[in-house]
């Protein structure tokens, strides 16, 4: 779990994937600033974040006078122990992770200052095909589905609970085993390994597996799910309260990306941020990004609304993983998204 994993210690494991945010049109005049650098730990590497992508690539963040290294974490309690051990200034992971730090730690908290998804963006795999596909049709099933307590997880069994399904081990009642005890960044490896019948990621993992006859894609989590501040960017108070006028730049950026993608058609947007996804064709590029805008995944502003956590605050006490409070004035901060929102048209 989040919080215990964080309690233990902010060590990270050596090897963290780099990749360097830079713009391909950067202009002299920009490259000849002096940028400061700040370390974004993403919770994984999807077209999910594509607003991100496109502010990187489209040089928003260097107008900003912001150079950006992302490291790859491969999980909220990973992410959430880079910013708490200074290797990273922001994190970009789902709001739960502040909330299970501001429940152990009361002193420096981290603190959401910009949302960028509202949605789920995992996509349910299926072993076997499914053309006209139910979720009746996961009763008695196995699914690995992400580590306990992460967003993942506690979506998709909100999502298996709406649906009527009861979750259990007992196959013969047709209850629905979610396995919790293969990590996020290696489930779907085990699930092209023969593990479960179905699994949840993100694309463009999921695109390639199909592609690759590993599994169907079957259902998306996001559009069953509803809206949820899945995805949001925070930092430490601590950092924050010294680098206010830094934070306020990187949420301007973000901004601008997440304005861009809104009015830009999937063609346009694949081509911004191919640079960042090598490994996948444009076509299928094109192919992911349309099945993100067609459940409306990204946020067209960066506020977090009060009601939107109070939403996911929900989720997490239905899930078993949160008692108690929570103020929504303790894990948000409005401010940089509504000066973002102010001064950017």
């Amino acid at each position: 779990m989040l919080k215990k994993l964080i309690s233990a210690g902010g060590a990270l494991v050596l090897g963290l994937a780099l990749l360097t945010g830079c713009s391909s049109d950067q202009s002299k005049e920009t490259s000849a600033k002096k940028l400061d650098k700040v370390t974004l730990a993403e919770v994984t590497h999807s077209v999910f974040y594509a607003p991100q992508y496109v502010a990187m690539n489209k040089g928003f963040f260097e107008d900003e006078g912001i150079k950006i290294d992302i490291i790859n974490t491969d999980g909220a309690d990973k992410t959430m122990a880079a910013l708490l051990s200074g290797e990273a200034q922001v994190g970009l992971m789902g709001p739960e992770a502040s909330i299970y730090v501001h429940q152990s730690n009361k002193n420096n908290y981290s603190v959401v200052f910009a949302q960028l998804t509202k949605r789920d963006g995992s996509f349910l795999m299926s072993r076997n095909a499914y053309p006209n596909f139910t979720y009746n049709d996961m009763k008695g099933a196995e699914v690995l589905g992400g580590r306990k307590g992460g967003m993942p997880e506690m979506t998709f069994e909100y999502v298996l609970k709406q649906q009527g399904l009861k979750l259990g081990k007992d196959k013969a009642k047709g209850e629905v085993n979610v396995r919790t005890d293969v990590a996020y960044g290696v489930m779907a490896g085990a699930f092209a390994g023969g593990e479960a019948d179905f699994t949840t990621v993100f694309e463009p993992t999921a695109t390639t597996m199909e592609k690759d006859g590993q599994g169907y894609i079957v259902a998306s989590i996001g559009k069953d799910s509803g809206e949820i501040p899945y995805t949001a960017y925070a930092t430490t108070r601590s950092y924050l309260n010294g680098n206010k006028d830094l934070i306020q730049r990187f949420t301007n950026a973000t901004y601008k990306g997440q304005l861009w993608v809104q009015k830009e058609s999937a063609e346009n947007i694949a081509t911004e941020i191919q640079p960042y996804f090598n490994d996948i064709s444009h076509d299928d590029l094109v192919s992911v990004v349309n099945r993100y805008k067609s459940i409306d995944a990204w946020s067209s502003d960066p506020v977090l609304k009060e009601e939107s956590l109070n939403r996911l605050v929900s989720v997490m006490k239905e899930a078993g993983e949160l008692e108690g409070s929570v103020s929504y004035k303790d894990i948000v901060n409005v401010d940089f998204a509504e000066n973002a929102i102010k001064n950017i048209k």
